[in-house]
């Protein structure tokens, strides 16, 4: 059986709806990790914020970024790896 259009564009609408909401709510999370880490305190260019963010989506994936020598699972690093700032990158997802 086919959906009309207007069905499918209406579940579309939802689904717009329910990733903004998912989005919203992961960066505001992402938000205030950040900004108890100290990134608040320190400004550095966006474009350099998002590398380095990058860098970590790739270590925490299993990737080959930059590693301190401990393995993955271990206790959590303090020790910061690239220079981060929240200058541009906390925008609203640390104003929750």
């Amino acid at each position: 059986m086919k959906k009309p259009s207007s069905k499918i564009r209406d579940e579309i609408a939802k689904l717009q709806e329910q990733l903004k909401i998912a989005e919203t709510k992961e960066a505001e999370r992402i938000g205030r990790v950040a900004l108890k880490a100290g990134l608040g305190d320190i400004e550095v260019d966006e474009a350099e914020l998002q590398a380095a963010f990058e860098e970590l989506a790739k270590r925490f994936r299993g990737g080959k970024a930059a590693s301190n020598g401990k393995e993955r699972g271990g206790p959590a690093v303090t020790q910061q790896t690239a220079p981060i700032s929240s200058g541009a990158g906390t925008g609203s997802a640390g104003e929750a």
